[in-house]
């Protein structure tokens, strides 16, 4: 649905709404989900949350999200994913979803996704990462320009992966000329979340934001248009005794609400309307 933006300056309207969540980026196809998924949506649409992205990584997890859209399209939406250290036959480094045979095949997803076009709302979660390759960053670079010039002719939004590579990530997404960006899990120092609010890109507040005071220092700074919330579920959680899971992701918004002086409703149909201005449904 169209979230007018007018919404925004009806304080009737909100007491009504109430809160409008979304959860941009998650992985519900992990083991930890199994045999728990019906419950944490049951909690999720109890607690807010509207839509949920979940993201694949590879061939297995990418055929993966698109069931789970398929199954639950009331509330699940998913991007495609090629994972940087799957590009070098490393695995994914994230215990817990399924895993790569073999190194990932860049053409083969292409046309794979190319095929899904219509199924998906975007493409991610790509990149780069040095946090776990040390020595083939000129090898990740070709792969991420390559993955942006495809991204460019399917004309969808790109979810990043940037750890450790923040400021690389930035010039070669810079380079491609592409706006409809949105940063996962931005750890960058400021002048990098200066350099990416400039550019034009979403910024996304992961749930864990709660208790790092990096990512409040990032809702500060990043306009408010330019905001959206995720929880990297199940990783990254806010309650250290839990999995994450997305009804969490109240917890971006109160961090968001403080860093706006707004309240958690209003700040809740900002982020949900640029959610849709992105993402488009």
């Amino acid at each position: 649905m169209e979230l007018e933006a007018s919404l925004l300056y009806r304080p009737l309207l909100w007491h009504l709404m109430g809160l409008m969540l979304v959860d941009c980026h998650s992985h519900l196809t992990h083991k930890y989900y199994e045999d728990k998924l019906e419950a944490v949506l049951d909690r999720a649409r109890k607690a807010g949350v509207k839509r949920i992205i979940c993201s694949g990584v590879n061939t297995p997890t990418n055929r993966e999200v698109l069931a789970l859209v398929k199954k639950y399209p009331d509330i699940i939406h998913c991007t495609l994913g090629l994972y940087p250290t799957e590009l070098l036959g490393m695995g994914a480094d994230e215990a817990g979803l399924s895993t790569q045979k073999g190194t990932l095949d860049l053409d083969e997803e292409f046309a794979f996704i190319a095929k899904n076009k219509e199924h998906i709302v975007g493409i991610g979660e790509v990149g780069m990462d040095y946090k776990w390759d040390k020595t083939r960053h000129e090898e990740q670079k070709k792969h991420f320009a390559r993955i942006l010039e495809h991204v460019k002719k399917l004309n969808l939004p790109v979810v990043i992966h940037s750890r450790n590579a923040e400021s690389d990530c930035l010039d070669i997404l810079e380079a491609s000329g592409l706006k409809k960006v949105m940063l996962h899990c931005f750890s960058g120092k400021k002048s990098l979340v200066k350099r990416a609010i400039d550019l034009g890109y979403y910024i996304s507040i992961p749930a864990v934001s709660k208790k790092l005071q990096h990512f409040q220092m990032v809702a500060e700074m990043t306009p408010l248009a330019q905001l959206l919330t995720e929880t990297d579920a199940p990783w990254l959680t806010p309650y250290p005794e839990s999995y994450n899971e997305p009804s969490f992701i109240i917890e971006s918004i109160k961090v968001i609400a403080k860093a706006k002086g707004m309240t958690e409703e209003e700040s809740s149909l900002q982020v949900f309307k640029n959610y849709m201005d992105l993402f488009g449904r």
